[in-house]
């Protein structure tokens, strides 16, 4: 399974490439011939044969991952390398990638079925990436290569957790696997059940960062990461999904309100803001993982869209048999990244006359999440471009921002608002309103189409989390390098 020994006229053999960086001249030779071929034990054999060229792909795709990573591992950080130290390390982080992408090309099926027990264990992503970890060595990183990059500025990781998104792409690009995966992502959250009992009994349920409560017939998710004006990070992605999973299953009350707590101090003291969107100087700092992402967008926010599915029924059953309460948005300054996109879910959206949304991908240097899906749902192909690529604001109140918004009040009554809007829904009953946003959500957005979706997010995703255009952007357009992590 040796490499051809050849490269493309006018560039450096990659074994040199390493060798002009200090490694081990035959160490560095060695892993150049032993990365394996495209195709090469790829199940071209019948009956037995396949199983066997899996086996000898698995063994020899491990080897040269593992070499890969004893030799990156030879050469100082990234933040101390030399510009020729730094392209060694890159050849050897590309290559590896590429071989990675090969392999699940040709085994992603055998990949995912082992890890599931062959689809009967539904993983949440977390899961699936300690397993393939362990399984697959090399093919995702560990848990102690994450944990070391954790405490790095986001700028100075080698970004292992693209491996991660490859996998996930691979995975989520396959009908039958990734169907698998969705599923297991709209379950409730593992730790929801201990906490279910506490909020039938009190209806109140403080999360730290979310806070939810039972007021009257509606179950009230209200966003509360006070230092950061509600934005989006590690420290909020599970507490989140939680609220929305104890608003789901909570049989005392029959709509859900998505909304943010009110400030407790600086230029919002008092007032409710809705979402800020992600938080750019956690993620400046390395401190927002790869995996929240999908956290995000195949949990808690799918959640609120989709509703809780049932382990007991399959992945072409669940959009019908679902447990799931219309939603509604409550928007009384803003809506920015994230919190645009929650507008995007919720089935009734109410804003203040001088609240704004906003996607600011641009100037952020990711992907927006599932909005490239859903905005032009809502505004058309070409007002979506212009809010992701080219920074338009939306105003509540203009025509464009009452294509999202379905009410607009004035400030300061849109308490009121939620309140008037929750009666007039109870009255006239919840059941068909369920029946109907089910329907429309088949109509245009499968779970097959999300599926397809979140295959191209997964990866797109990951090398834009690593990319050193994000990096130039927040410091460009957030002075994210003046601010510090409390």
């Amino acid at each position: 399974m040796n490499a051809p020994e050849h490269t493309t006229p006018g560039t450096i053999h990659p074994a040199e490439v390493l060798i002009g960086a200090g490694l081990s001249d035959s160490a560095s030779r060695a892993w150049h011939a032993q990365q394996p071929r495209v195709g090469q034990g790829a199940g071209q054999g019948r009956g037995q044969d396949r199983g066997q060229d899996r086996g000898q792909d698995r063994a020899a795709f491990g080897t040269f991952w593992q070499a890969s990573h004893a030799l990156l591992a030879a050469l100082p950080p990234k933040a101390r390398r030399a510009a020729h130290e730094q392209l060694a390390a890159q050849t050897l982080l590309d290559a590896a990638r590429e071989s990675r992408e090969q392999f699940l090309r040709m085994h992603v099926t055998q990949v995912y079925s082992e890890l599931t027990a062959q689809h009967s264990r539904l993983l949440r992503v977390e899961d699936i990436a300690t397993a393939a970890a362990q399984a697959f060595p090399g093919l995702v990183p560990q848990a102690a290569m994450i944990e070391a990059e954790s405490g790095l500025m986001q700028g100075d990781k080698d970004g292992h957790e693209i491996d991660q998104g490859l996998l996930f792409a691979h995975i989520l690009a396959h009908p039958e696997a990734g169907m698998h995966l969705c599923h297991a992502m709209l379950l409730p959250h593992p730790k929801s059940q201990a906490l279910q009992d506490q909020f039938t009994t009190t209806g109140h349920v403080d999360l730290g960062n979310v806070q939810v409560e039972r007021e009257g017939r509606s179950a009230i998710v209200n966003l509360s990461n006070q230092k950061y004006l509600n934005a989006e990070d590690d420290g909020t992605v599970e507490a989140q999904e939680l609220a929305v999973d104890l608003c789901l299953q909570d049989q005392a009350s029959e709509i859900a309100v998505l909304r943010g707590a009110r400030m407790q101090g600086g230029k919002y003291q008092g007032r409710r803001v809705y979402c800020t969107g992600i938080n750019l100087t956690h993620l400046y700092h390395g401190k927002v993982s790869y995996l929240w992402y999908l956290k995000r967008e195949m949990g808690w926010i799918n959640k609120v869209f989709r509703g809780l599915a049932s382990p007991d029924h399959s992945p072409d059953e669940i959009l019908g048999r679902t447990r799931e309460k219309l939603w509604i948005s409550a928007i009384d300054a803003f809506a920015i990244g994230g919190g645009c996109q929650y507008t995007l879910v919720t089935d009734v959206n109410i804003a203040a006359s001088d609240a704004y949304m906003t996607l600011p991908a641009r100037k952020e240097g990711i992907v927006p999440g599932a909005a490239n899906l859903r905005l032009p749902r809502f505004v058309g192909d070409r007002i979506a471009r212009q809010a992701v690529m080219l920074e338009r604001r939306i105003e509540c109140d203009s025509p464009e921002g009452r294509m999202i918004c379905d009410r607009i009040v004035a400030p300061g009554t849109v308490d009121a608002a939620v309140t008037d809007m929750v009666e007039s829904i109870v009255r006239s009953g919840v059941v068909s309103a369920a029946s109907n946003r089910k329907a429309f959500r088949v109509a245009h957005e499968p779970l097959d189409l999300f599926r397809r979706y979140m295959a191209v997010y997964a990866r797109e995703q990951a090398y834009c989390h690593f990319s050193p255009a994000l990096i130039t952007n927040l410091e460009n357009f957030w002075s994210a390098h003046t601010r510090r992590v409390g």
